[in-house]
């Protein structure tokens, strides 16, 4: 997908406020069209759809009462949604169409006037064509045609965060830009199959909805556009029967979670079994439905060479899955070791956590807890908070972060998932004043330095817990985190508290909760060696 700068050609005709952020960012009531009470098939609803089909029946059929208060973080993304979307339209210098702060009825038919008249670029329009309707940020006239845009908070591609990872389309981002297509194309006003993003970096991410998903997968995105607009069609109608699912990484955030969780927890699901998602709960549905029949079942029954009867599913994976559901299902689980592990040994161990807001792109706390020769009294705690949002700021935070691992050797360095990893070479390609490229690498060689999620918990080590997270397998083994709702995403709720008020209370419960995510890493640490 290209990538350029939003072009800019005149002059705006009014100031910008409001915000159009999808997902788990947007306010979810259903939406009527124009002309009649017919419940429409929106963005924000394929949104959903791509990342929970459940949450759009739940959205469309479930009584609002049910839901969850709004969750601070998930506030906070609507408000910086709203500040970014401000900030990018009173920033251009286009003549442009302003037509956000209007009503539905007249926001439709004033977008259809604009687009008669041939306006260049339209800002918070609104357009319509049988059951669909979409508000897209932007319209941008294209030859005699339109092409659709939204404004985003966040970067217009996901990957190339780390080595190998290409950057590749949002599925969420797709959909939505293809169901404006489809609605411009209904209405004779399409200049394309093609839909843009500009996003928090300044960029314009072209998304083309003619070109293949990936390599090796020939589906187009308006295939899959097509696929996931039929479903949606398909819930309205009351045809398609959706399930809830646990997910720890993406459910706890929806205001849906508890509603879900405990229906999940009735049903004895099979999603409450780490890394067992919704598709391959899918392949398994014909045979097996629940935790407890999982873990009865004799694996080998289901075995054919090297696969398995269920698609996706591999005898291996089967095997694993088999095991955790014997675990949970157990009267008196125990974790255990699948196989000897080699942690390397050393008088000073170091346990590292840093914090980041993705939103203002900045890491604004590098945590460590050092302690010697596993004597937990001598534990002692080293933040390096930055003194503001600025570049300079995050770099003098970083420097001092390094400096202290550098005088910190020779030791053992601990840390969980590779997103610690992937933050400081995105940092040292900011500041390579601080580092070089090679010295982050040599920080990160796995004879000293460990990341206990990737290298030791996943491959070599099973628990009786739905998932294997910091903060669930920390609890597990009873330690518990000083603040009563501990997230990284309240952490960055309370950042952007902390940088609008200068609350010393605020930087404090915040380097609390650090601290405690440092901890909670060597509270891990001893309990995988006592499995030993």
């Amino acid at each position: 997908m290209q990538n350029t700068k939003p072009t800019t050609i005149g002059s705006t005709e009014r100031t910008t406020t409001g915000s159009h952020q999808p997902g788990v960012t947007e306010k979810t009531a259903p939406q009527e069209l124009s002309a009649g009470s017919q419940r429409a098939i929106t963005a924000s609803m394929l949104y959903s759809l791509v990342s929970c089909p459940h949450r759009v029946t739940m959205d469309v059929y479930t009584d609002p009462a049910q839901r969850d208060p709004v969750n601070a973080f998930v506030e906070l993304l609507w408000e910086r949604g709203s500040s970014v979307e401000r900030e990018c339209m009173a920033s251009l210098d286009i003549l442009f169409v302003d037509l956000h702060t209007f009503t539905t009825k007249e926001k439709a038919y004033k977008t259809r006037e604009a687009m008669a008249a041939g306006a260049p670029l339209i800002y918070g329009g609104r357009i319509e064509a049988d059951d669909l309707l979409g508000e897209p940020d932007l319209l941008r006239k294209e030859g005699t045609g339109y092409v659709p845009g939204d404004i985003k908070s966040g970067a217009g591609e996901e990957g190339g965060d780390d080595e190998g990872d290409d950057r590749r389309p949002k599925k969420t981002y797709a959909v939505q830009l293809a169901l404006y297509t489809d609605i411009l194309e209904r209405m004779g006003l399409s200049a394309g199959r093609r839909g843009f993003i500009w996003d928090v970096h300044g960029a314009e991410v072209t998304y083309d909805m003619s070109v293949p998903r990936g390599v090796r997968n020939t589906e187009t995105w308006w295939d899959f556009y097509a696929v996931q607009l039929a479903t949606a069609r398909d819930i309205m109608a009351r045809t398609h029967d959706t399930l809830p699912a646990y997910a720890s990484g993406t459910c706890k955030l929806c205001h849906w979670y508890s509603s879900c969780f405990q229906a999940v927890k009735a049903a004895d699901d099979l999603t409450l079994i780490s890394e067992l998602g919704r598709a391959k709960r899918g392949a398994m549905c014909g045979e097996i439905t629940t935790v407890a029949e999982l873990a009865t079942i004799n694996p080998g029954v289901y075995t054919k060479g090297k696969k398995t009867v269920f698609t996706g599913i591999g005898p291996d994976t089967l095997a694993k899955f088999h095991e955790r559901a014997k675990l949970l299902s157990s009267q008196n689980p125990r974790p255990y070791l699948k196989a000897p592990i080699t942690l390397p040994t050393h008088e000073l161990e170091v346990f590292f956590d840093i914090e980041v807001d993705p939103m203002r792109d900045v890491c604004y706390l590098h945590g460590f807890i050092e302690r010697r020769g596993r004597d937990n009294s001598t534990e002692k705690f080293i933040g390096y908070f930055t003194s503001d949002t600025t570049p300079a700021a995050e770099e003098a935070a970083f420097a001092q972060a390094m400096d202290y691992m550098r005088r910190a050797q020779p030791c053992a360095i601990f840390y969980y998932s590779k997103y610690e990893r992937t933050i400081y070479r995105k940092l040292q390609a900011k500041y390579p004043t601080v580092c070089s490229a090679d010295d982050i690498e040599a920080l990160f060689e796995p004879t000293n330095t460990v990341d206990l999620y990737f290298d030791v918990v996943r491959p070599h080590t099973e628990w009786p817990t739905h998932d294997f997270s910091i903060k669930t397998l920390a609890k597990y083994l009873g330690f518990r985190w000083r603040d009563t709702h501990p997230s990284g995403a309240a952490s960055i709720q309370w950042f952007d508290e902390w940088v609008k008020t200068g609350s010393l209370e605020t930087q404090q419960r915040i380097l609390d909760y650090n601290e405690d995510d440092c901890r909670a890493t060597r509270v891990l640490l001893d309990g995988i060696r006592n499995l030993a």
